[in-house]
């Protein structure tokens, strides 16, 4: 594989995109167009910050935790893995079902259990929080993966999230990794400094690295 190829994982941001029951879909409100005659065009976004691809807050999960503009971004920039992993729908990924070890401090999982952006199930797989304290002892800073949350759609406890909170890990979520082999890249996932929010979305990409995959 070429190095400095680019793998888009962040699937198209529009008013069909699957959002979390109860929540905003992203709309467009078109207040100027070139061709009703105006100067420009220029548009309002009416979203939830949690749309598509996002790295959670921990403002989102603790009652004190940072808001996403108070966060490093070195978080989601820099070595990262993709992990696969075959695990029943509406299951979690526990550290039994790793088959290659941690060789990176952010790991993405690649569950394959929420193949369509426009369609929200709830059936989709997340993290047990057992496995978020053994990434913690392996160094790792960052968790991402392909589903709307590190937690099952019923938990209400949020027992991953809490997880990730008590060791200061960042979180991605709603990833598309259908297409990315497994290995190791570069991330580039830089949330918007948006002051006092939960979330924030992201264009996320892995980079190739030279020998890498």
């Amino acid at each position: 594989m070429t190095p400095g190829a680019l793998f888009d994982i962040s699937p198209p941001v529009s008013p069909g995109l699957g959002v979390w029951p109860g929540d905003t879909p992203p709309s467009r409100e078109v207040l100027l167009d070139i061709s009703r005659g105006d100067s420009v065009t220029l548009s309002t976004l009416r979203s939830t910050v949690h749309a598509g691809a996002h790295a959670d807050a921990p403002s989102h999960y603790g009652l004190h935790g940072q808001t996403i503009d108070q966060r490093s971004l070195s978080l989601y920039l820099g070595h990262c893995q993709v992990v696969r992993v075959s695990v029943p729908r509406g299951s979690r990924v526990g550290r039994r079902h790793l088959e290659t070890p941690i060789r990176a401090p952010r790991v993405l999982f690649a569950t394959g259990t929420y193949s369509d952006p426009e369609q929200f199930s709830e059936d989709f797989v997340a993290l047990e929080p057992g496995l978020v304290d053994w990434l913690a002892t392996e160094g790792v800073c960052l968790v991402g993966i392909d589903t709307p949350s590190v937690d099952l759609f019923d938990d209400a406890e949020l027992l991953a999230h809490r997880r990730c909170l008590a060791h200061d890990m960042a979180i991605l979520e709603h990833l598309v990794l259908r297409d990315v082999p497994e290995g190791e890249y570069e991330l580039i996932a830089l949330p918007l400094r948006l002051v006092g929010f939960d979330a924030s979305p992201v264009r996320a990409v892995l980079r190739t690295l030279p020998g890498g995959v």
